[in-house]
């Protein structure tokens, strides 16, 4: 698991719920490039995502 990933996992335990605008923010990097690391964890299947109104959100299994 690479830097990234431990910086998110970390705030989706803290925070419960998170958008990949707020990881983004948090990262210091595009909006684009915290999608790919949530989808990465996704698909490790160590996050959830609801998709809701044009906004993801991401949580913890």
């Amino acid at each position: 698991m690479n830097v990234h990933n431990k910086k998110i996992i970390e705030l989706i335990k803290k925070e419960k719920v998170v958008t990949s605008s707020e990881v983004a923010n948090v990262l210091g990097v595009s909006w684009n490039t915290a999608d790919k690391y949530l989808l990465e964890l996704l698909v490790e299947r160590k996050i959830d995502r609801i998709k809701k109104a044009g906004v993801n959100l991401w949580m913890m299994k």
